[in-house]
């Protein structure tokens, strides 16, 4: 019977636990995200998390107690620069486990644990707005048909006769030209009428 046998020993001796333990949750501060068996890390996930919650205060005495715990200059320095600063105001729940199915070797448990804070993937997807349905009306739809209409009657090309009037209009001078009396010479329409004159 496991009558009140809280701590999974892992099947380690309680150095080698410890041992594993550390350097598993240096990895987690260093990497933000490690992959592990499951067993292992819900282990890390108590270890770590007081380790966390200590480094809001950001004294000498607890970077000592920290560092008793990790052994790792690195990761001490990283967890209090750039960790304690994003997860100042969350109340605990700093890790995040998710399963990724069994292993193929001996069918064990994986998981991915990870800290909340810094999953940018899943950040970014909690900030964006969710999309919310719009009902279908009969406006939007005849909208939509006047404008393909419209569009349709624009890419149509022009007749001849239009085409004419455009030409004559160019060609004409313009108001201001004729009242300040610069108006174009004109060419005779027949040469015979041009010898005539001379």
């Amino acid at each position: 019977m496991r009558h009140q046998r809280v701590i999974n020993h892992l099947g380690r001796t309680s150095s080698h636990r410890k041992a594993m333990l550390a350097n598993m949750a240096s990895s987690l501060i260093l990497h933000k995200r490690i992959s592990t068996t499951t067993a292992k890390a819900k282990a890390l996930r108590s270890y770590v998390e007081p380790l966390i919650t200590r480094s809001k205060e950001d004294t000498t005495h607890s970077r000592r107690v920290v560092f008793s715990y990790l052994g790792n200059k690195e990761a001490v320095a990283e967890l209090f620069r750039e960790i304690s600063p994003k997860i100042a105001d969350r109340p605990g729940g700093y890790t995040r486990i998710l399963k990724t199915g069994n292993r193929i070797g001996d069918n064990a448990e994986m998981c991915i644990i990870e800290l909340v804070d810094f999953n940018e993937a899943r950040l970014g997807a909690e900030t964006k707005p969710s999309k919310t349905g719009t009902r279908r009306r009969r406006s939007s739809k005849k909208k939509s048909e006047t404008t393909s209409t419209a569009t349709q009657l624009a890419a149509t090309p022009k007749t001849e006769p239009e085409n004419r009037v455009e030409q004559i209009q160019q060609t004409e001078p313009s108001d201001s030209e004729t009242s300040q009396g610069n108006t174009p010479e004109t060419a005779p329409e027949n040469p015979d009428d041009e010898i005539k004159d001379k």
